[in-house]
């Protein structure tokens, strides 16, 4: 073993540690095996990846609008446009922070979005914004603040959400802050909740004649972990978690579909999805369409305003 991987075998193994049970599976996970010399499996299906100046991390870059001034800095549209319509994305996996504008890997950053709606507000060549949605949703962290930031542009300038597929659980959350939304036959709307997936792998452990000991101190500690059964006390604790995100999230959508679709009746929708002509006639969005006629309809009534 290499002097650098016996340094990372000390500070990982048998060493009390502050860090999250998460990240600790995920460092196993991509270090495991060649600091042991012998594949390593890790039964935590949560193992997060975050790293600080990596994958668009940057540190303490999303408070003062760090990735906008960067595109301002080297005189760069951080969005794109037609004619006076600015055009803001919402496609992919939705996460927290990346220092990038638009769709990256897949991913869209909230952070990226917010410096591109931040700018579509003071523009005045910007006459109206369209928000092109096509995701399943992603984190919860973010999603709330850039929402608020999108309705806020909605009461100053025309808004049109346009779902070129989906607009699906924090995905949706942000359509809905636009002035109407256009969905297509074939799109889905809703899956108003939030989720966290767990794994209990003791069982399987146990059959293969492994015991794992989680040694802690603070009896709240990684007390949802993959190697122990998850306690009646824990389950009940993130549930409640999850509840109160889901009634900030209806609550939210009331709010921004107001006299459309109120509060009570994104909650009694229990995390369901519907198609295009079902969410119409529901409330979750204003009509059915084809993107590209919704978005050339726009950009002339733009163009006239």
């Amino acid at each position: 073993m290499s002097a650098s991987y016996a340094e990372i075998c000390a500070r990982m193994f048998e060493t009390p540690l502050m860090i999250s049970d998460a990240k600790a599976a995920a460092i196993v996970g991509g270090l495991g095996g060649r600091l042991l010399g012998e594949p390593v499996t890790v039964v935590n299906a949560l193992a997060v990846d975050h790293s600080a100046f990596q994958n668009g991390r940057p540190s303490a870059g999303r408070l003062g609008d760090r990735t906008g001034r960067i595109y301002d800095r080297d005189q760069t549209p951080v969005f794109d446009r037609i004619g006076n319509v600015a055009i803001v994305g919402v496609e992919g996996t939705l996460v927290h922070k990346g220092n990038y504008v638009g769709a990256s890997s897949g991913r869209t950053s909230y952070q990226g979005m917010q410096a591109q709606i931040v700018r579509a507000a003071r523009d005045p060549s910007v006459k109206g914004v369209v928000i092109e949605a096509d995701s399943f949703g992603g984190e919860v962290a973010g999603v709330f603040e850039t929402a608020d930031m999108l309705a806020a542009l909605s009461r100053s300038k025309p808004t049109l959400a346009i779902l070129t597929d989906h607009a699906l659980s924090a995905a949706y959350l942000l359509a809905s802050a636009a002035r109407s939304i256009v969905i297509p036959k074939s799109g889905l709307a809703g899956s108003i909740g939030a989720i966290i997936l767990h794994a209990d792998m003791s069982g399987r452990l146990e059959k293969e004649g492994v015991k794992v000991t989680v040694l802690r101190a603070g009896k709240d500690k990684a007390t949802m972990n993959a190697v122990e059964p998850l306690s009646k006390e824990k389950r009940e604790s993130v549930e409640a978690q999850l509840e109160s995100v889901r009634q900030d999230f209806a609550a939210r959508v009331g709010q921004y579909r107001s006299g459309r679709f109120n509060a009570n009746q994104a909650l009694a929708t229990e995390g369901a999805e519907f198609d295009g002509a079902d969410a119409v006639a529901l409330g979750l969005a204003d009509a059915v369409g084809h993107a590209n006629d919704a978005f050339d309809a726009f950009v002339r009534e733009m163009s006239r305003a």
